[in-house]
C-alpha cells in the first residue's frame, strides 16, 4: 500500500490591493518537489469559511507566506487562524515571510506565538525575502540559489514535522494538546 503524501497547505497572507504575496508564493512552489506532497493553496483574500474549515482540517501542515505590516502580520490573517483552532492543532507551520528590511521576520515571531497556544509546532527553518518588490521580472520573483536551497530545506523540515505528528492526529489521543 502507498502511503499518502501528505497534505500541505499554503496560505497567502496578504489582501492589500497591488499585493506582491501570490507571486511570492508562486516562487516557493517553484522551488519544491510537489511529488513528494499533495500541495492546495489558500488565498486569504479568496477564502470562504464551510470550504476553508474543510481544507485546514485535512491539512497536515501548512506554509503561511506572509508580509510585514507594521511590525507585526496581516490583521486578515489573524481573523483566519482565530476562526479555526482546532483546524491547527499538532500540525507544522513553516513561513515564507516577507518586507523590507526585516524581510517579515517580525511577523514570523509574532505567529509563532499565536500558533505555540493553538498547539501547532513552528518550524525552525523558514524563507526570509527582503524586498521581493526589487526582484521580479515580468511578474516573476527571481531569487538566487541561496533561497532556492533555503525553500527546499525548510519544505523538507515541514514534510518531516508533518509525518511525525500525523500518527497523533489520528489515533485519537488528546495528550497535551
Amino acid at each position: 500500500m502507498t502511503p499518502t503524501p501528505p497534505k500541505i497547505v499554503l496560505i497567502i497572507a496578504s489582501v492589500r490591493e497591488g499585493r506582491i504575496g501570490p507571486t511570492v508564493a508562486d516562487w516557493f512552489i517553484d522551488q519544491i518537489d510537489p511529488s513528494d506532497l499533495d500541495l492546495e493553496v489558500l488565498d486569504v483574500a479568496r477564502a470562504s469559511e464551510p470550504d476553508t474549515s474543510e481544507l485546514l482540517a485535512r491539512a497536515d501542515g501548512f506554509v503561511i507566506a506572509t508580509p510585514e505590516y507594521n511590525h507585526s502580520y496581516p490583521g486578515h490573517l489573524k481573523v483566519l487562524i482565530d476562526e479555526h483552532g482546532p483546524e491547527w492543532s499538532r500540525k507544522p507551520v513553516m513561513f515564507v515571510s516577507y518586507g523590507g528590511v526585516s524581510g517579515g521576520l517580525r511577523a514570523v515571531e509574532h505567529l509563532r506565538a499565536v500558533f505555540a497556544e493553538l498547539h501547532a509546532v513552528g518550524t525552525q527553518t523558514g524563507v526570509v525575502i527582503h524586498a521581493p518588490w526589487e526582484h521580479t521580472v515580468d511578474g516573476r520573483l527571481v531569487l538566487d540559489e541561496v533561497a532556492a536551497a533555503s525553500a527546499r530545506e525548510a519544505m523538507r523540515e515541514l514534510l518531516w514535522w508533518a509525518e511525525l505528528l500525523k500518527p497523533t492526529r489520528t489515533s485519537g489521543e488528546r495528550g497535551a494538546a
